[in-house]
């Protein structure tokens, strides 16, 4: 079949006029690069479930695809068992959201399940809450998180409230290619809207999970926070949280404290990016803030700025799990594997289990046992799960609110989050962490240099013998290969969501006392520089 009549197809069986409009208009215009783009397949339904640019045709997100995403996950729960269960639909902000949440709630809803929307864009981490908090079999997030603005998605959570993990994404990405006409699909307005109830119960979940009465009220009240939204979906529900928790409000930036979909302030909306938190640091500098946070649009994820100086995913989440240990918080503490070492050497120092996962939340939210259920986890791209019994994946509003109560804690003895780094790196060696990445146009120079890799790894980074682990190998397989050695850490992978290779980059330097915090610091850069130098060579960027 011709490009010209798969879109017509397509068009054919559309149920949304607008998109169909559009998919015809190319077919007039004899457009067949576009068509091209638009149909080369579908979008991969993939552990995450779905993403990609809002444009009509099977290759983007519109109405037919939600439509055929939300029947073959109904199919696929029929089969499992699961038919005329509870699902819970959230939405974030971005353009066209509330509408995919109806279209997936008016499939589901057709498909016999007891659906019930959440009543406005609210945060990722709230919609998983519900899905347990409400005893559903399954939950939908419309969002893309920090993908640029063109850009929308579908998450799909399972009755634990964590995201699916294979083969469950197989199955449905079956079930939805099985999936007749969008056009045909039934549905039915038989679905409820949400009040607020939801959202208030998890900000007590939050707030009793943390327990800020460990804190002075004083020292709660006292405590100056800048904050941004960054044109998401966090600030509502995260002034509840400080409100909860005695905190005064967090003063935001107020460009960027309501939700909009255009992000018109920051050239890409992902605290990670180069200049996303430039507003956030000068209000904290204006207020002489203690501490400046920033979520990400859905507000699952968070950023921490502290003295001017924006901390890494690797520093925050060993400041938040050393404030738990140091609380006395026991059971299982989990990062990534690409995740700085940190981690471990707290745990083994407390005597506490420590799990190392594949990337993803999906994975760290599952590494606790029976015995030693879990009760941190992170991930260096600023997720954090300080309160897993609450929300079953990475929670920028609960981190943010743990991130306040540590800083409230240090501010009455006097210290920063940045001293708390320097005390840690006195107790157990500064982990200087970095990375290097590559993005390409052929996605076979990521093939080439992997294989060139697992063939011929280097024997030496930094003038110390390394060994290399592939770790194709493990259980589960993960695309990716390990070097480790006295002191220096290397893992490389290819990028998940966008076409890059990643190398993951850690180096230990010893520091013997206070007095030695900025010469070590000044030799782990050194280092990383020079571990990017041997990782470029030896992967033929």
């Amino acid at each position: 079949m011709s490009v010209l009549d798969a879109a017509r197809a397509w068009a054919a069986a559309d149920p949304h006029p607008g998109d169909r409009a559009e998919v015809e208009a190319l077919v007039a215009a004899g457009d067949t690069a576009e068509l091209e783009r638009r149909f080369r397949g579908p979008l991969t339904f993939g552990t995450a479930g779905l993403r990609g640019p809002l444009r009509a045709g099977p290759a983007g997100m519109n109405a037919a695809v939600v439509t055929r995403a939300a029947a073959g996950l109904a199919a696929w729960l029929t089969r499992a068992g699961h038919g005329g269960g509870g699902v819970v639909v959230g939405f974030d902000a971005r353009h066209r959201s509330d509408e995919f949440a109806r279209v997936s709630a008016a499939v589901l809803a057709g498909a016999g399940f007891a659906v019930q929307v959440l009543p406005r864009p609210l945060p990722t981490p709230v919609l998983s809450f519900a899905v347990r908090h409400l005893g559903c079999v399954a939950g939908v997030m419309v969002t893309a998180s920090h993908n640029p603005p063109q850009d929308n998605g579908y998450k799909v959570y399972l009755a634990d409230g964590a995201q699916l993990v294979p083969p469950a994404d197989g199955e449905i990405e079956a079930a939805i290619a099985a999936v007749g006409p969008a056009r045909e699909v039934p549905t039915s307005d038989e679905w409820l809207t949400l009040g607020d109830d939801v959202g208030a119960d998890y900000v007590a979940a939050v707030v009793r999970a943390l327990d800020p009465s460990t804190v002075p009220a004083t020292v709660r009240q006292g405590l100056t926070v800048a904050y941004t939204a960054m044109h998401g979906v966090g600030a509502d529900t995260t002034r509840a949280v400080f409100a909860a928790a005695g905190f005064a409000p967090p003063v935001s930036v107020p460009e960027q404290d309501s939700p909009d979909p255009a992000f018109p302030t920051v050239a890409f909306p992902n605290p990670e990016e180069p200049g996303a938190v430039d507003l956030l640091q000068a209000l904290a500098a204006r207020l002489g803030a203690t501490v400046a946070i920033a979520e990400d649009p859905d507000a699952d994820r968070c950023s921490v700025v502290c003295d001017g100086r924006q901390l890494t995913g690797d520093e925050v989440g060993s400041l938040l799990a050393d404030w738990l240990l140091r609380r006395g918080v026991r059971g299982t503490y989990a990062s990534s594997l690409v995740s700085g070492s940190l981690l471990h050497a707290l745990t083994q120092a407390h005597g506490v289990r420590f799990a190392e996962t594949p990337t993803g939340f999906k994975w760290i939210i599952r590494a606790g046992t029976d015995d030693e259920p879990l009760v941190f986890g992170y991930e260096e791209a600023l997720g954090y799960a300080v309160t897993p019994t609450v929300a079953r994946d990475k929670d920028g509003v609960s981190a943010a609110l743990a991130v306040a109560l540590l800083a409230a804690e240090l501010e009455a003895t006097g210290r920063t989050l940045l001293d708390r780094l320097d005390e840690l790196a006195v107790e157990h060696g500064l982990f200087a962490t970095g990375q290097l990445s590559a993005r390409v146009e052929d996605l076979s120079v990521i093939a080439d240099a992997m294989a060139r890799l697992r063939s011929a790894p280097p024997s030496r980074l930094l003038g110390r013998e390394v060994t290399a682990a592939d770790l194709l190998h493990e259980d589960p397989p993960v695309d990716a290969v390990r070097l480790l050695g006295d002191g220096v850490r290397v893992v490389v992978r290819p990028s998940g969501t966008e076409p890059k290779l990643k190398a993951y980059l850690e180096t230990v330097v010893p520091v013997h006392d206070d007095a030695g915090i900025i010469a070590a610091r000044g030799r782990g850069e050194d280092e990383l520089d020079q571990l990017r130098a041997e990782m470029a060579a030896a992967l033929g960027l």
